[in-house]
């Protein structure tokens, strides 16, 4: 029986939780078509939740989370899928309900599957994991609805995190011209050094005078926090503008008219990353791995093992993170 390690998460008590490193066995993980030997994840804003005990996330405990998870097939029942090839799994159930990739094994369905791409090794899939896939997400819903970089500025909120900072990198590799939101006022010189043409506080992107409609000046906007500064954002959109909407730190709640639908013609798009199809996820995917792949991509993470997890966890909670965060799961 193979045992490997895996941050484990479990409840001690009434909304009490803890995390540890534990020894776990390969016979124990659910089952599934392809038993896959983790090398990296990555850390996001929905492991720290299912680690912190979030039953919005994670309904039962003990249980090991992270959403993301790249490494070599080591067993499969699947037609499709070998031993000893590279492989991605991101989204669907992982690491939510199904144990995640913050464990040196996974066991998973067939279709929750992606190849490697070539021309990017396990560690730079992780790089880009689940918050760099919905970035990519978001960037093809702006291009397939006409959002080209001749229509004019780019707004992407919450700029330092995994999804924005992803967005503002992937939008100015490809000539976009970025304004980049950040609450962060010393994190300036890391959105510059991504691409942004210009850095926007939280307070200058939250509108409070009530007004429906504000001057037209974003052609496009990646907003990853919702709240006030996506309905700012929605308010100060040009005409035709297309916006996608991915994530809620700020808040889940919209207070808007329809004054900029229906007399701007703006679109607001929203981003399901979890459950996106195989097929078109396989094509950003390798757009990732190619033309959209940010000329810096090394310099957006940090890589930290599995023992530091639990420091990081705290840290990206308290809203102290910045860019990616990869986890090396190998010894």
């Amino acid at each position: 029986m193979t045992h490997f390690k895996a941050l484990v998460v479990e409840e001690t008590g009434d909304k009490q939780f803890t995390r540890r490193i534990k020894e776990r066995a390969v016979n124990d993980l659910p089952d599934g078509d392809v038993l896959i030997r983790v090398h990296y994840s990555s850390l996001n804003y929905k492991d720290a939740l299912s680690a912190s005990g979030n039953r919005g996330v994670t309904r039962k405990y003990p249980h090991t989370p992270g959403i993301d998870a790249a490494g070599i097939v080591e067993e499969s029942r699947s037609d499709s899928i070998r031993i000893g090839e590279e492989v991605i799994v991101t989204s669907y159930d992982l690491g939510m309900n199904t144990s995640g990739g913050f464990g040196q094994y996974i066991r998973v369905p067939t279709q929750w599957i992606v190849r490697l791409p070539p021309n990017l090794s396990l560690r730079q899939s992780m790089i880009f994991g689940t918050a760099g896939f919905t970035a990519g997400m978001s960037v093809s819903r702006l291009r397939e609805n006409g959002i080209m970089p001749d229509n004019g500025e780019i707004l992407v909120t919450g700029a330092t995190g995994g999804v924005g900072s992803m967005s503002v990198a992937i939008l100015a590799k490809l000539g976009y011209s970025v304004a980049a939101v950040s609450g962060k006022r010393d994190e300036k010189a890391f959105l510059t050094e991504l691409g942004a043409k210009e850095i926007i506080s939280r307070e200058e992107a939250s509108d409070t005078s009530g007004r429906p409609l504000l001057k037209p000046r974003w052609a496009g906007v990646i907003d990853t926090v919702g709240g006030q500064i996506l309905e700012t954002a929605v308010k100060a959109a040009k005409s035709d503008a297309v916006i996608t909407c991915c994530g809620l730190v700020a808040s889940p709640n919209l207070s808007l008219t329809v004054f900029p639908f229906i007399l701007r013609g703006i679109s607001l798009v929203g981003i399901d990353s979890q459950n996106y199809p195989a097929h078109p996820r396989q094509v950003i995917w390798q757009k990732l791995a190619s033309e959209w792949r940010p000329a810096d991509l090394e310099k957006m993470a940090k890589e930290i093992s599995l023992e530091a997890l639990n420091e990081n966890i705290d840290l990206i909670l308290q809203g102290g993170q910045k860019g990616r965060v990869i986890v090396r799961l190998t010894e």
